[in-house]
């Protein structure tokens, strides 16, 4: 199996984003890049290194719904004709018409102000426009097969950085494409979604994102190829780091809650006071991502206040 890495040029922190050119029948390309003229660009000129382009391509695999990750798949699959697959749980987020009353209420329940819930809906729609919308797409499942002509790669569900983040494992070498699941110097973010099996409840992501990265562990990976950066060669070790990391989060906001308890959307101003603009809301999904895991292990309680969540110590 031939493997081209291509970088593309993102309008985001993160940074480049790396999609993956698999030489072989199909011509398979692993996310997309995000929908500027610098990405699509720099694909074409970085299909064009290796003797391809755009139309040559017949398969599309998104990793997961994030605009940098298949904001280009449309235009591919019309230039191209190539089908585009994505994990069912991430299918509804990467179509043209988005539902935001089940977010809405997720971040009522947070405790994030009403004028503020507005201005994260339409930041969200601002980076929905780096994707052109996918009403057709082939869902994927755990376990199924990406066939070629001489192997195969498998799905592996990696859910927490969204509800439908997969990871394609080479089992012959246990070589790894894992997105934004394992990034070599960048912690995912938890971002907050309602759950896939049940939109009225926050996707439990943090406790789903430490069950993949031991599911992963259990394959012991030689090689990862990340979303962003450089590949990871020893995941041992990035997993105990990772997995220090959460520990080390856990207890600095079980530290800075308040002993009459707070909302989800205070206590990510206590956790992350620098947080500014759309790191607000990234540091609102980190912070309840993390409530929710040190409730479900029993070291903070819950209580209902109107719409509202409070969080409390023992």
């Amino acid at each position: 199996m031939k493997i081209h890495r291509i970088s593309l040029p993102t309008p985001f922190y993160v940074g480049p984003v790396n999609v993956y050119l698999i030489e072989g029948e199909p011509l398979t390309l692993v996310d997309a890049g995000p929908r500027t003229d610098e990405a699509i660009e720099e694909l074409r000129a970085g299909l064009a290194r290796v003797g391809r382009k755009i139309s040559d391509i017949k398969r599309v695999i998104i990793t997961h719904a994030h605009a940098d990750h298949y904001g280009l798949a449309r235009l591919i699959v019309e230039e191209s004709g190539a089908t585009p697959h994505i994990h069912s749980w991430d299918a509804p987020s990467v179509a043209s018409s988005m539902d935001y009353a089940a977010y809405r209420k997720l971040l009522v329940a947070a405790g994030v102000p009403g004028p503020v819930i507005g201005r994260m809906e339409a930041g969200y729609e601002t980076f929905r426009g780096f994707a052109y919308p996918l009403d057709q797409v082939e869902t994927l499942e755990d376990e199924d097969e990406i066939i070629f002509e001489h192997e195969s790669l498998k799905v592996v569900h990696t859910p927490g950085h969204t509800p439908g983040s997969i990871c394609l494992v080479r089992t012959s070498n246990r070589l790894v494409f894992a997105s934004d699941t394992v990034l070599k110097n960048i912690t995912p973010n938890p971002v907050l979604s309602p759950d896939p099996l049940d939109s009225r409840r926050r996707f439990q992501s943090l406790g789903e994102y430490l069950v993949s990265l031991a599911r992963l562990k259990g394959i012991a990976p030689t090689i990862i190829k990340g979303g962003h950066g450089g590949d990871v060669l020893d995941y041992e070790e990035h997993f105990n780091r990772l997995y220090r990391f959460t520990r080390a989060r856990q207890s600095k906001l079980i530290e800075v809650l308040p002993r009459n308890g707070a909302t989800a959307w205070d206590a990510s101003s206590l956790l992350f006071p620098g947080a500014k603009s759309y790191h607000r809301f990234l540091a609102l999904s980190e912070t309840a991502a993390h409530l929710d895991y040190a409730v479900a292990e029993g070291r903070l309680l819950v209580e209902q206040a109107g719409e509202r969540e409070i969080y409390k110590q023992h």
